[in-house]
């Protein structure tokens, strides 16, 4: 299923992730561009990804010449985290599965509250995201910073992951108050994207 319909025959990308939530993140900051956006989970596309690199673009990456590689079709990929000064830029590229495995956002979240809990506030963090766009030929790479602070309780039912914990420099609500379109102009993503935008734009 293809989520963005428009006219003629546009150039598809995959973009590679299973995560809902981030896709239509990026499939909204995309909007504008001529292309369709088939993500894994369009296609139930169970591919084992190894990220075993040290950096968010590294990990990006290996992302997107692994799915290139099966798909054979232009590729987008990001690897995005939280970084918290008092923890040495802790979870980082661990984000995902801070407490484990398997992704459990609640468990990343109170891992996290545990971690800061002998830290003085404020408690300054930023998420990261580096966005790849690969062709088989090319290798485009946007880099997106959301700087702010982690506070001691989740508020906020939009977002995921660690938003919830998270308010941005010059707001007083988390990341999982804000409405998708606000924070889909601000965040990490959305820096990284927008600069990708840009390139594929030319």
């Amino acid at each position: 299923m293809a989520l963005i319909r428009n006219h003629n025959h546009m150039n598809k990308i995959v973009f590679a992730s299973q995560n809902k939530c981030k896709v239509k993140e990026v499939v909204q900051i995309l909007n504008g561009l001529d292309i369709e956006i088939i993500s894994l989970a369009d296609m139930n596309e169970q591919i084992e990804i190894i990220e075993n690199s040290d950096s968010f673009e590294a990990n990006a990456l290996i992302k997107v010449k692994q799915v290139y590689n099966i798909f054979k079709l232009p590729t987008i990929a990001d690897d995005s985290g939280l970084m918290v000064e008092q923890l040495n830029g802790a979870p980082g590229i661990y984000s995902a599965r801070y407490a484990g495995e398997d992704g459990n956002d609640k468990a990343n979240n109170k891992k996290l509250l545990d971690g800061l809990k002998n830290y003085p506030k404020p408690h300054i963090a930023k998420f990261v995201c580096a966005a790849v766009y690969y062709d088989g030929e090319k290798v485009h790479t946007a880099i997106g910073e959301f700087n702010g602070r982690i506070i001691d309780e989740e508020h906020g039912s939009y977002g995921f992951g660690y938003d919830p914990l998270f308010v941005p420099d010059g707001y007083s609500i988390t990341s999982a108050e804000m409405k998708p379109a606000l924070k889909n102009s601000i965040s990490h993503r959305f820096n990284a994207f927008n600069k990708l935008k840009k390139i594929l734009n030319k």
